[in-house]
Order: C-alpha cells, then sequence, then structure tokens
C-alpha cells in the first residue's frame, strides 16, 4: 500500500479547526487563571545573568547555559524535540534568583557536539547516560528537574539511575503514560509496527521549516505569539548534514519510552518524589489524560493545566514560572523544617 505524508498533514489530522480551539478556549475554566498573577517576579531589576558553557562529558562536547548562585539549590531544565536550550533561555534568568539553574543540549540538539569517533549510539538510554555523565563532571548530587516532551523519559531515566538525587519534578508536557499518547503519534507508532524506509522517509518529509513551525503552533489558539526564532533555530540545526536520520532514529526508539513506562511509574510510586505537572491542555502529543494520570502514582501531585499546546513557554511563561516558583518555594520550605 503506497503512504503519501508530510508532516503539514500530520498535524492536521490530529488538530481541530482554529475556530473549534477559540471556542475551547472560550469554554475553559479560567479560575484557574485567577489563581495565577501576572506580577513581575521580585527583584526583577536584578535580572542573573546566564552563561554558556562546553564540558565533556561521555566523550561528548555537551553545551550548557548556567546561571543563578552557584551553591543554591539545583534547577536542571531538559528539553525536548525539536528543541534545545534555547528555549530555555527566558525561563532561566527568572529562576536563577534563588536557584542554580543549568540547561544542557541534548546530544543531536543544539550546540553540543558528538565527536564522529565517539560511534555514538542516538536512543534515550544513550542520551540518558550522556545526561547522567554530565551532571557526574558537574558534581551535581541533587537536584529538581525540569522536564519537558523528550526530557521527560531521559530525565525519568536519571531518576532510575540515582533516586536519590532528584529533590522535585516539573513536568511540562513530560509523558509517562500510555494514556498520554495522543492520536498525533499515530505516523510514529505505525513506523515503530513497521520500521521500513516508506515510513521513515514519510516522517522525515515534515523535519523542514514549515515543519517546525507546524509543530510550534500544534494547538495554539493564536499563533501569532510565537515567536519565529526558536522553530527558525530548530529547523537550521535539524537541516545540518546527518541530524534529520539522528532524529528519525530517536523517533523509532521512542518506542522503548513506551515499553519503559511501567518502570517509571514504579519508580514514582517508591519515591513519591514532589511533582508538578503544568500542561498545555491543547497539545495534540501529550495529551491531558498524561498529566492527570500522575496523581494515580504521586497522590500530593500537583496538576496545572493552560490554555494552549505542546510549547506552553512560548505563550504561558509568566503562568509558569508563577506556578513553578511557588512550587519548588513550598517543597524547598517542607524539605528545612
Amino acid at each position: 500500500m503506497s503512504l503519501s505524508f508530510d508532516r503539514r498533514s500530520f498535524l492536521a489530522s490530529a488538530l481541530v479547526s482554529p475556530d473549534v480551539i477559540r471556542r475551547k478556549v472560550a469554554l475553559f475554566d479560567l479560575n484557574m487563571q485567577s489563581k495565577v498573577s501576572r506580577k513581575p517576579m521580585p527583584d526583577s531589576s536584578n535580572i542573573p545573568l546566564t552563561s554558556h558553557h562546553r564540558i565533556e562529558a561521555d566523550g561528548v562536547h555537551v553545551f550548557y547555559r548556567e546561571a543563578g548562585p552557584a551553591d543554591a539549590p539545583v534547577i536542571l531544565l531538559l528539553h525536548g524535540f525539536p528543541t534545545s536550550s534555547f528555549q530555555y533561555r527566558e525561563l532561566i534568568p527568572r529562576l536563577a534568583d534563588r536557584y542554580r539553574v543549568i540547561a544542557p543540549d541534548l546530544p543531536g540538539f543544539g550546540f553540543t557536539e558528538v565527536p564522529a569517533e565517539r560511534g555514538y549510539q542516538y536512543t534515550f538510554d544513550g542520551l540518558a547516560r550522556t545526561i547522567f555523565a554530565f551532571t557526574e563532571v558537574l558534581k551535581l548530587t541533587r537536584y529538581a528537574m525540569y522536564v519537558f516532551d523528550y526530557g521527560a523519559p531521559t530525565g525519568f531515566r536519571l531518576a532510575l539511575m540515582a533516586p536519590e538525587r532528584v529533590t522535585a519534578i516539573v513536568s511540562q508536557n513530560g509523558n509517562a503514560y500510555q494514556e498520554g499518547l495522543g492520536d498525533a503519534w499515530q505516523p510514529i507508532q505505525r513506523y515503530w509496527r513497521e520500521p521500513s524506509l516508506e515510513h521513515r522517509n514519510a516522517i522525515r518529509g515534515g523535519l523542514t521549516l514549515e515543519g517546525m513551525r507546524q509543530e510550534y503552533s500544534a494547538g495554539i489558539p493564536d499563533p501569532t505569539l510565537i515567536k519565529p526564532e526558536g522553530y527558525t533555530l530548530d529547523a537550521a540545526l535539524l537541516a545540518r548534514p546527518g541530524n534529520v536520520d539522528i532524529q528519525l532514529d530517536l523517533f523509532l526508539d521512542y518506542a522503548n519510552n513506551v515499553k519503559l513506562y511501567p518502570k517509571f511509574q514504579e519508580y514514582f510510586r517508591a519515591a513519591q518524589p514532589p511533582l508538578l505537572a503544568v500542561w498545555g491542555k491543547f497539545d495534540p502529543y501529550f495529551v491531558p489524560a498524561g498529566a492527570e494520570a500522575f496523581q494515580k502514582d504521586i497522590p500530593s501531585a500537583i496538576v496545572n493545566f493552560l490554555p494552549t499546546g505542546h510549547f506552553a513557554l512560548e505563550t504561558h511563561l509568566e503562568e509558569i514560572v508563577i506556578t513553578m516558583r511557588q512550587f519548588l518555594r513550598e517543597h524547598h520550605q517542607r524539605n528545612n523544617a
């Protein structure tokens, strides 16, 4: 059977019309918004500077962004597809007055460089090993994690490796449950079932500048809020020789994340980490059921929905910052009571 597919048709099949989304927003429970003030962050006149570094870990030259006092509690920001630590450029200084904030680029993304002689295997196990080695080099023995998209299976593997290091988890559309997989995954799930060249090339067609623009706009009621810098940089980095095939390898390997979901859930039940799920409600990839499912294993988990899509930071940065700072402050106070 012939297969005709590009990223735009993939997204179109997963999304409702903009008018329907706008009606959903109008009906969305805005009581949540009344609880989230848009007041500026304290001491906003003294915004911490972000520095940029490279270190070698696991034979990889890992690029990362850092801000905040060296002796402050650590927050590790783990990005997703198709992004890099650049997606956290505005979040980092809004947290760095109280925390040491560190955001690495995963191998295959951003400005992290993998030497050809390293023979790197682009799997989620491989990404997690590299980021774990990165935390070892920086001597990060205790940290909260902010996980988004690919950052979730990467970060949850870190938790399996060293559960005692994880002080809290903020999951922003970072899934760990079968019920959280939206219909937009269907073409990739077909690739899992039958990893043929035909199915691989069907997904390849969407890994373009227009495909990235569509990724960022999916589920966003007002796409004009999306700044072009993020998806334009992502597309430029994707266009590097060999990078599209790296991404296709990771799409295929994502099936192994789903197989690990029960292990992640076992960790949640055993460790009971403080967890905040802050979620774009109209995300076609990781749907609201994935956020709500955390409460099955962590009854104290906080679930907060926002009227936006997958890339919630692009439209609701301030709401996420305020909710996250309150969550981390309360957790830190309890730990030090």
